[in-house]
């Protein structure tokens, strides 16, 4: 997921051209992937070599909050990579990337 969010980013932000087919297409990957990780988080899930925090278990409604969160401004931003304007990809690439960073900030060993 990191390696296609980070293509629109580079895009967002101007380090890399924008190019509507690649930002669309990167995108819609994201956001399949964005439904992809919280199967793994069942009972029992919380042991062995792990990068999680416990507060995913503390607190799953948080979690789960964040993942619903996290979930909704991924398809935002693949609405506006699909307009195939890049400052409509700026303006939802900050939103989406937040609730990454959240999560990972909130729930992920460094």
């Amino acid at each position: 997921m990191a390696a296609h969010f980070g293509r629109l980013g580079a895009m967002a932000t101007g380090k890399a051209p924008f190019d509507a087919k690649v930002a669309a297409e990167n995108a819609d990957v994201v956001v399949y992937m964005s439904k992809l990780p919280w199967a793994a988080f069942v009972a029992g899930s919380d042991t062995g070599d792990t990068k999680a925090k416990p507060e995913i278990w503390k607190d799953p409604a948080k979690f789960k909050a964040a993942s619903e969160k996290m979930q909704a401004e991924v398809v935002k931003l693949a609405a506006a990579a699909k307009t195939g304007n890049a400052d409509n990809l700026k303006a939802a690439f900050g939103p989406a990337a937040e609730t990454c960073k959240g999560c990972h900030d909130d729930f992920r060993a460094k």
